[in-house]
Formats: C-alpha cells, structure tokens, sequence
C-alpha cells in the first residue's frame, strides 16, 4: 500500500517539485532586483482625539487643590486616540536597507 518510491520515478502530476521550487527561487531573486530604493509613503506618528483633533500628544488641564490652595496641572491623555495611519510622503525617501552604495569617499 504505501511502498517507497524515489521522487523521480513516481508517474503522479506535480511530483517533480524541485525543478518547480527551483524555477520560483529564481523568479524571486529577478524581482528582488527590480527592487525601487525609494520609500513613498511611511505610518504617521499623529494621533486623533475624539474632538477630531490631529497631534503627536494630548494634555488635559486639571485643578488639584492641597492645604487649601489650587494648582493647575497637565494630565496626558493616552485613551480614545486614533493613529492618523498611513501618510504619503511628498518627496521620496531612499530606503535604509537598499543594498547600494551611493556614493564612494
């Protein structure tokens, strides 16, 4: 029932995989060539509150009073805020890890 055959001999379909995963392994290297080296959009470090308010951080004022006397202090608000998301870059950037040396002191 389940005797032991060679890769190579077996008449099934699909059972020479390794001319196909060959074939895909080069067909990436080729594409990773054509690779851009420039970055057009990046994730945004903005936040929005829920007033709809667009910043890199909240503070809200609050009254604390001690011995009968009020302080005003800031208190960061870090709930109910929405990344901004993907934002796109006016100019291009070039990427960090794009194998090129550009220029050569």
């Amino acid at each position: 029932m389940g005797g032991s055959k060679s890769k190579g001999t077996s008449s099934s379909p699909g059972a020479d995989t390794t001319s196909e995963c060959s074939e895909t392994s080069v067909a990436r290297l080729k594409g990773s060539r054509n690779a851009t080296p420039f970055v057009f959009t990046r994730r945004s470090s903005l936040y929005f509150d829920e007033d709809g308010d667009l910043a890199h951080e909240f503070y809200e004022e609050t009254v604390v009073t001690k011995n009968g006397r009020k302080k005003s202090k800031l208190k960061r608000i870090q709930k109910n805020l929405i990344p901004q998301g993907i934002i796109k870059l006016d100019i291009p950037c070039i990427h960090v890890d794009f194998p090129i040396i550009l220029c050569e002191g």
